[in-house]
């Protein structure tokens, strides 16, 4: 080998070394003792926002914490690590508590976040921010407990949220959110809560409990909610079914889809209990409406003992069902109005008993498949067709 090929072989050993090196940079370890006087936000605003940081936590920081523009950062609680609402504002267009924004790759872990429930959230995720990872966090309060904006996207685990000024989880703005193993509480049942509540957005979930809430899911504006399991950030196994209930009896729906909302519920599986008002109207397990779509084809979603509908599907909606289970419902068990339909397909047999009336339509809506009904529902519609919707 002459000497210009072993310098260019040098050189391309040593450009590849610098590839490794950068690749495998690791996370550079600081502490920050909020007990001692020490301000997280003051640590936070000396690092390289480009560098590897795992920032350690100890105490209470009563402080409005700002990660800007941040990417590969670990901001890791201690036990008994707090992030405490400062008696004065933010002082920002936007207040949170913990405000990530323009971020890539960051977690947070480990803390109790508290926030009032009139002026702030707790946690506020936007301005495109990516892979942003809550884990083990225990969040009280907040006008919105996590809020995600603005074409962000954000994956849950193990996350705790109660008792909310309006919602734990609120996803807007094209957002994309991934849940799993959480639960989202209204422990007094008071007006007005949403579990999670989304607008043009998308969420993931399975695994996840959501109790007392006026609405356990809210989508609206073109929002698609996906009831499945996935394992991108943890392996497949255990429970896995979203269960809304309402203990408090101060539920009106338990999933609500308007503007051109859908709702799949695929092999995680969707459970909602005791859902609705006695008085009945549109209060249900599930609301579609206004040009939204219900898919459940997957045997995987149960409703049981409604005080008002099982299923309502309203204005120019559809819903797809095989194998669910609608039960005792104090109303009507599916219930279809004004240029809608609900296909009942093959497979798996549907159970819809135990209602006033287990099927309901006006005269311009329709209910297709009942040979895939289980039983002899009871009947208030006269659109009631045996065989299942098909095409031309």
């Amino acid at each position: 080998m002459n000497r210009s090929n072993r310098g260019i072989l040098t050189l391309l050993v040593l450009v590849a070394s610098v590839a490794v090196a950068e690749t495998s940079t690791p996370s550079i370890p600081i502490t920050v003792d909020c007990s001692l006087g020490q301000s997280l936000n003051r640590a936070l605003s000396q690092l390289d926002k480009r560098t590897p940081f795992t920032v350690s936590v100890n105490g209470t920081c009563t402080e409005y914490v700002r990660v800007i523009g941040f990417e590969n950062l670990t901001l890791q609680g201690l036990p008994g690590a707090t992030l405490l609402q400062p008696a004065t504002g933010a002082g920002t267009l936007f207040n949170s508590v913990l405000l990530i924004e323009s971020s890539k790759s960051i977690t947070v872990a480990g803390f109790t976040i508290q926030a009032d429930t009139t002026t702030v959230s707790a946690i506020g995720i936007g301005h495109g921010s990516t892979d942003i990872r809550l884990r083990n966090l225990k969040i009280q309060g907040g006008g919105e407990g996590i809020v995600v904006f603005e074409n962000s996207q954000v994956s849950l685990a193990y996350v705790t949220g109660k008792d909310p000024g309006y919602s734990p989880l609120g996803i807007y703005d094209s957002s994309d959110v991934h849940v799993e193993h959480c639960f989202f509480e209204n422990s007094s049942g008071a007006l007005w809560h949403a579990g999670i509540d989304l607008g043009s957005s998308h969420l993931t979930i399975y695994d996840t409990r959501i109790r007392n809430m006026q609405v356990g899911i809210n989508a609206g504006a073109g929002s698609v909610v996906d009831v499945q399991t996935f394992d991108t950030y943890s392996p497949f196994g255990g429970p896995t079914k979203v269960i809304i209930d309402n203990p408090a009896g101060t539920s009106f729906d338990g999933v609500t889809l308007s503007g051109g909302a859908s709702l799949n519920v695929f092999a995680a599986g969707l459970v909602i209990n005791n859902p609705g008002q006695s008085w009945g109207g549109t209060t249900a397990g599930v609301q579609v409406s206004d040009r939204s779509v219900l898919y459940a084809p997957s045997s995987n979603l149960v409703i049981t003992g409604s005080h008002a509908q099982g299923i309502v599907v309203l204005n120019n909606s559809h819903a797809t069902v095989t194998g669910a289970s609608i039960t005792g419902s104090g109303h009507g068990g599916l219930v279809v109005s004004n240029l809608s339909s609900i296909d009942v397909t093959g497979g798996n047999p549907t159970l819809v008993s135990g209602s006033a009336v287990d099927l309901f339509c006006d005269s311009n809506s329709t209910i297709t498949g009942s040979t895939n009904l289980a039983g002899v529902p009871t009947r208030q519609c006269t659109n009631v067709l045996a065989a299942e919707a098909t095409l031309p």
